[in-house]
């Protein structure tokens, strides 16, 4: 990067000398105030952009995190992320010129959120980049390469969150006590931090709510001072979650008092709080609990960032005008992305559709002509949304006559209050009988998985209690299904979903994810055959949560593709498409040694009549170590794609990290002489090659 941060260091050491003591203070605020003797504008460092500049009006709205993911690309990642910070600059171009510097309006984006969904419960899980560390560790540092750039200025400041070992309960997560051991720390919870911090660059570090191990993370020294300074070398400024300082006294009861509690984070290293805390810091620099050294400190390190992003100085970016905001272009690749990410489940053959062999198409389900699943949360507004519903009217035109029927409300057992039960179940048994098939979409949205209270969750946190289906869409699915026609199911959700009867009972199933706000429009072109689904699963699909630990439980024994005992219903790393590519043969390049990384060449074809889009996988497995994860590891991924009869190789390079292992204490060593590497389109468990039909090639590492 051509940053030069020591500069940025100098002018904000230079400007901060010029401040009282009182107006340092007031910069350690998320809604710094303007100091106009200095020409400091006031400025709101809280402003999101998990999948497009959220929550201040018109953007491009992408599909969820989860659904990014999905990809498994991490330079399309990269690309999306540079969308979003010329959205954000050319917004707070418009705004500044209005001297409106509201909440929402900075170059401050919070994002991305790379916790581990280590549970399929936790309501923001799709908030994340799935449950491995590999994976959200690549997807969260290319979002962050986009998302900052890398001219002289950055082009927004991008933050590394929840830090750490965040995920869920949410319901608890002002008072909980995350228990983490030091090897699932180094294991799991910490790799995709490290990675954001060493490879990224990335300006930001979002403390979590929680307390890990005993300390509160927005008031850790072993976390932030420790972990985050000392060993891996962080120069850029930490923020407190929202309003989690005041947690310190009011639930972790780790301080008395709010002066406490301000003290206790900034004498961390906690620089700004999301919250009105630190309004206690100068009766706490009163009181001699924090110093001014602390204050002066912390107001230094925002004011780097702010000259950073050229805010006092100017810079290219300035001049990025408004109409690029939500732009066809923009528009083409949240579609593409939707497109990209879908994952096909199941299909015994019916898709693609064809539109001239079909009169009529009942389309069901409660989340068929809704607008809320196609944008997840933490998202901005767009100027057209297209539901599923309104995409495959689109794709067909006048040609087919699609029949609608909501099928069943979201959650509750009617759909008008003083209605019967299920008083739209006879309509959606109506449309399926006078089908010829049936496209099922159910699922959820965030009013059933998010943040905690985000938007009055129906059960009080944003978690779900197991992986069901709300009672109303299961009995909908049932209903339709004994009908006997062909049926379609589209999985409108950002979690792992008990799917058990529709891969009985169904033809076909598609998993949408939160697919962006023209996300209907992606998903027809896919029904249809336009585009090939080529997403697979950043999460596994359990069958059941039967062997699966407490949601409280932080253990990772059990869990994920990585540990778990049993056989999973749709696994990690799977997905299918409509043609037939097969790796036919893989080769090690290089001679391996402990210190060298694994040059890896596959030979793909293409054996079927249409192009086809797949994702290489590379995951090892340790053959020796007693500290080896149970089953294997992903440790590279690419996306790939060939025409009809093409035959290409590929080659990959396998990091020499992907052979360590991680001892009860922490510790990261190579501690074995054997692996095995899988190279194909799946992981090498059973339920994959059965699904698949296909198995991936098997090369031995000898050290």
């Amino acid at each position: 990067m051509k940053r030069d941060r020591k500069e940025a260091q100098r002018k904000a050491k230079a400007l901060v000398a010029k401040m009282d003591l009182m107006e340092k203070a007031s910069q350690l605020k998320y809604d710094a105030a303007p100091i106009q003797r200095l020409g400091v504008p006031a400025y709101n460092w809280w402003n999101e952009a998990l999948h497009g500049v959220a929550r201040a009006g018109l953007a491009t709205v992408f599909p969820q995190a989860i659904a990014m993911a999905a990809m498994f690309d991490d330079k399309k990642m990269e690309k999306i992320a540079d969308v979003i910070a010329t959205e954000g600059r050319a917004k707070y171009n418009a705004y500044s010129a209005h001297n409106d510097r509201d909440i929402y309006k900075g170059l401050t984006f919070w994002s991305p959120n790379v916790n581990i969904f280590r549970d399929p419960r936790w309501g923001r899980g799709h908030e994340t980049y799935g449950e491995d560390p590999y994976l959200t560790s690549r997807l969260g540092v290319s979002f962050v390469n986009g998302l900052q750039g890398d001219g002289e200025v950055m082009k927004a400041a991008a933050c590394a969150k929840h830090f750490a070992v965040h995920s869920g309960p949410e319901d608890l997560r002002h008072e909980f006590d995350a228990q983490a051991t030091p090897k699932d720390m180094e294991e799991t919870y910490l790799p995709a931090f490290e990675a954001l911090v060493k490879e990224a660059d990335v300006e930001s570090v979002m403390g979590a709510y929680n307390r890990t191990n005993g300390e509160p993370c927005c008031g850790s020294p072993t976390l932030i001072q420790k972990t985050l300074r000392e060993k891996w070398g962080f120069e850029g400024h930490y923020v407190s979650d929202c309003w989690a300082i005041r947690d310190f006294h009011e639930h972790h009861g780790v301080t008395s008092n709010a002066r406490e509690s301000a003290a206790m984070a900034l004498k961390a290293g906690c620089d700004v709080n999301c919250g009105n805390t630190y309004l206690h810091i100068m009766a706490a620099y009163q009181e001699g609990l924090v110093t001014e050294e602390e204050i002066t400190q912390a107001c230094e390190r925002l004011m780097t960032t702010r000259y950073l992003l050229g805010l006092f100085d100017g810079s290219e970016y300035d001049n990025i005008p408004y109409n690029v905001v939500e732009c066809r272009e923009h528009r083409d690749l949240a579609v593409e992305t939707a497109r990209n990410s879908a994952v096909l489940l199941k299909n015994d053959g019916i898709l693609p559709l064809d539109k001239t062999k079909v009169k009529t198409i009942g389309v069901i389900g409660p989340n068929a002509n809704s607008r809320v699943p196609l944008y997840g949360n933490y998202y901005g507004t767009a100027s057209r949304y297209v539901t599923i519903l309104e995409g495959i009217q689109d794709y067909v035109g006048d040609d087919v006559r699609v029949l609608y029927s909501e099928g069943c409300h979201l959650y509750r057992d009617r759909v008008e209050a003083l209605a019967w039960e299920q008083d739209r179940l006879s309509e959606a048994v109506i449309t399926a009988e006078n089908s010829d098939v049936v496209v099922l979409v159910v699922g959820l949205d965030e009013t059933l998985e998010g943040e905690e209270m985000d938007e009055g969750n129906h059960v009080g946190s944003g978690d779900k209690k197991d992986l069901q289906l709300p009672k109303p869409q299961r009995e909908l699915m049932e209903r339709v299904m004994e009908v006997g026609k062909p049926v379609i199911v589209v999985l409108m959700a950002g979690s792992a979903i008990d799917l058990c009867y529709a891969d009985e009972h169904a033809q076909a199933i598609l998993q949408a994810w939160y697919p962006g706000a023209e996300g209907g429009k992606a998903i027809a072109q896919l029904l249809f055959g336009e585009y090939a689904p080529s997403g697979k699963l950043p999460i596994t699909f359990y069958r059941n949560l039967d062997g699966m630990p407490e949601f409280t439980d932080y253990t990772m024994k059990g869990r994920t593709y990585r540990y778990m005992e049993g056989e999973a219903l749709y696994p990690f790393g799977f997905g299918l498409t409509y043609g037939k590519a097969v790796v036919t043969d893989a080769r090690i390049l290089n001679s391996v040694d402990a210190s060298s990384d694994i040059q890896v060449e596959a030979v793909i074809k293409n054996t079927g009549d249409r192009k086809v889009t797949e994702v290489l996988q590379i995951y090892i497995k340790d053959e020796e170590s007693v500290y080896a994860v149970k089953n294997y590891s992903l440790c590279g991924f690419q996306r790939v794609e060939l025409e009809p009869g093409q035959e290409i190789r590929v080659q990959m390079t396998v990091a020499n990290k992907a052979m360590t292992a991680v001892t009860e204490e922490g510790e990261r060593i190579i501690d074995s002489k054997k692996f095995t590497l899988f190279v194909g389109f799946s992981q090498p468990d059973t339920r994959s090659i059965a699904l698949r039909q296909d198995e991936p090639v098997a090369l031995t590492v000898r050290l």
